[in-house]
């Protein structure tokens, strides 16, 4: 008899353990269903998440042929709203999409996050301007691109290239809850007058600027525009042409409306992230290479913060080995170089820098309460066949998106909705209305063409960059 009480208790306390872990298990796997990370970081202030893996956080190379909408954040698109998303890999490409019926919606809804899309005045949700469609208005476009030959780059005016279909400039986005203004150039530096705006992140951001200036000039030749570049230490053009720093970019642009004094400007920082020149004992090898500071802000963000007023930022598709090689950066952190033995992905790595420059520009709000400022969400590619170098292309000269809605509570890219969120820092959702719009790359027409090689990254101007403007000025208080 005591022989067989003991055996009972020992299956007691056998029977407990087990129960205690299947209640465990079900705990870690619900909780896995709804936020699929490391369940430790949930815990953690969303920004202080990703500063948290500072001491050991590790990076390496991905290929740089998908962008992250294209890789586990891709685009969902489905024929009809309200259909469950289907998962990435079942997920039919924009081509694909394109063929179903044009009255249907294009469903790009992320599950289980905060809609970051939403303007809000007061208690008043005022328009999401994620949603929407494009539809055809034949007096949308804001400036010719024959005509803004003072701001424009040459190279974005598809006016002057060989092509001759430009029915891409003649949609307006409209949102489908909401009106988007028309924009107009006087208002617009009334609304700024005495503000700096400016753009701090690639040739994109670039074009958005270059866009900006146009539509606020309507193309026209303007003499009351002064070039204040040297005022932010930016290199002086000379001679009509851009001196380029020793790091092959230009530094920026900047230029002051003299009748409101309003300026808007372009920093070029395609990594958004300080790069500081590494000083050698070698004389002849001095300022060779770069550090790469993924967790400090640009200098010139540190710099000038105090007098900007609108900031938009970006960043997105120079983190590829090639880029990095070619740059001659070297990523730190903490101040400490980051071997290619510890490196884990490039994606990583651009991801924390996001969220670190994010996180640090929120930190500064409050002692700059004159500054609203902005992440624009990635501008998506449409490469079909292969990149940029390996036949990739975007033959589609015609829109095929019009009428077609595209729905979604959230923004698309999950990696910056991801950084502003639970900041100050607001984000310019441009993903999804510009994923329908195919046929607005620059494409094989570019001046510098060569056999097999197109641009599906940059716009055509005027373009899709002009609506991504009038959704920023319809944000701005």
């Amino acid at each position: 008899m005591k022989g067989g009480g003991s055996k009972v208790k020992v299956k007691g306390r056998d029977l407990t353990f087990i129960l205690i872990v299947l209640v465990c298990t079900t705990i870690i796997m619900l909780s896995w269903e709804r936020t699929p990370v490391l369940l430790s970081a949930s815990l953690l202030p969303a920004k202080d998440l990703f500063l948290s893996f500072l001491p050991s956080i590790q990076f390496a190379e991905i290929s740089p042929n998908l962008t992250d909408m294209e890789k586990k954040d891709k685009v969902v698109f489905t024929e009809a709203a309200g259909e469950e998303d289907q998962t990435a890999e079942k997920a039919p490409s924009l081509r694909e999409a394109a063929q179903g019926d044009p009255n249907h919606s294009l469903n790009m809804t992320s599950q289980g996050a905060v809609d970051q899309n939403t303007s809000v005045v007061g208690d008043k949700q005022v328009c999401n301007y994620g949603k929407g469609k494009w539809v055809r208005d034949d007096n949308v476009t804001l400036y010719s691109g024959f005509d803004c030959k003072q701001w424009l780059a040459p190279g974005w005016a598809c006016r002057t290239m060989p092509r001759t279909d430009f029915s891409y400039e003649m949609l307006r986005w409209q949102p489908k809850d909401c009106q988007l203004q028309r924009f107009n150039g006087d208002e617009f530096l009334k609304r700024m007058q005495g503000k700096t705006i400016a753009f701090v992140g690639d040739s994109l951001g670039g074009e958005q600027f270059q866009s900006l200036m146009c539509m606020i000039t309507g193309g026209s030749e303007s003499n009351d525009v002064l070039d204040v570049g040297a005022e932010y230490g930016f290199t002086i053009p000379e001679h009509g042409r851009v001196v380029r720093n020793e790091n092959g970019r230009p530094d920026g642009w900047a230029y002051r409306f003299t009748t409101t004094n309003t300026t808007v400007l372009h920093h070029w920082s395609a990594c958004l992230c300080d790069l500081e020149p590494i000083v050698t004992e070698d004389p002849n090898k001095r300022h060779h290479y770069y550090a790469m500071h993924l967790d400090r802000p640009p200098s010139f963000l540190r710099e000038n913060l105090h007098r900007i007023h609108v900031l938009v930022m970006n960043t997105a598709y120079h983190w590829t080995r090639q880029k990095l090689i070619r740059n001659r950066w070297v990523m730190h952190v903490g101040g400490i170089r980051k071997t290619n033995e510890t490196l884990r992905t490039l994606g990583e790595a651009k991801n924390f820098t996001i969220h670190s420059v994010v996180g640090w520009v929120n930190s500064q709000l409050q002692e700059n309460p004159q500054l609203q400022a902005f992440y624009r969400s990635i501008s998506p590619r449409h490469f079909s066949g292969g990149d940029w170098n390996t036949g990739g292309s975007c033959d589609n000269t015609t829109p095929r998106y019009v009428g077609k809605e595209v729905v979604e509570a959230v923004s698309s890219d999950h990696v910056s909705r991801s950084a502003v969120q639970g900041t100050g820092v607001k984000l310019l959702d441009i993903t999804s209305l510009s994923s329908v719009r195919d046929e607005g790359h620059i494409s094989r027409y570019s001046l510098t063409a060569k056999p097999g090689v197109q641009d599906c990254l940059h716009w055509c101007l005027p373009g899709v960059p002009d609506t991504w403007n009038e959704i920023l000025v319809a944000q701005i208080k």
